[in-house]
């Protein structure tokens, strides 16, 4: 279970409940845009990714005009164009909304 995940140096780190380095890789071009529990979101490039706790990425989609607002509990949501969009883990939608 993921606690905290930071950017550091050149370095993403993800971290559990005991303040404990879990995994780490190389920021590249990734930009950290949220953190759930078991997952956290990356921008790169023109994808949205999200990785695992390992830092094994799990998913991708297209950002497209989409902008992550954050991630909280299995869920992550977007605003893309006039809708809240919420997606889980594999980067499908499940729900949406206007905004």
């Amino acid at each position: 279970m993921i606690s905290d995940v930071r950017e550091k140096g050149s370095l993403i780190e993800v971290y559990d409940a005991n303040s404990k380095r879990i995994s780490y890789m190389s920021v590249g071009n990734k930009e950290l845009v949220g953190v759930a529990s078991n997952f956290f979101v990356v921008v790169n490039g023109s994808l949205i990714e999200v990785y695992d706790e390992k830092c094994k990425r799990i998913s991708y989609m297209s950002q497209g005009n989409k902008i992550v607002r954050g991630a909280a509990g299995n869920t992550f949501t977007v605003k893309n164009g006039s809708l809240i969009e919420t997606y889980d883990e594999k980067c499908k939608r499940i729900s949406y909304k206007s905004a």
